[in-house]
């Protein structure tokens, strides 16, 4: 689910409930996490960064110490595409390879 065309809210609602932790926000998808410690939500950061530029899609990124806020929206589309949810589940194996060491 790469695509960058705009999904319908069907395809929205179906993506979003194979992603429990992420929140619509109007035309965003957002989650916040917390971290062991800050070291390891600047791996996270690190591990999303490589996998937004492989990916060619950035999210927006909050930092407060151990806790890590992550919005996506395909700005260029307007709205929420499926590249959205294919850097969310990328997000979720980061930080759950960050919480299990």
């Amino acid at each position: 689910m790469s695509s960058r065309a705009r999904l319908s809210e069907d395809e929205i609602t179906a993506a979003l409930a194979a992603l429990p932790e992420w929140t619509r926000e109007g035309d965003s998808i957002a989650r916040t996490a917390e971290t062991p410690s800050f070291p390891a939500a600047i791996r996270v950061v690190a591990a999303v960064a490589e996998q937004a530029e492989s990916l060619d899609h950035h999210p927006d990124i909050d930092i407060r110490w151990r806790t890590l806020r992550f919005v996506l929206s395909t700005h260029s589309a307007g709205g929420l595409t499926g590249l959205d949810f294919t850097l969310a589940a990328r997000i979720d194996e980061a930080l759950g390879a960050e919480s299990t060491g």
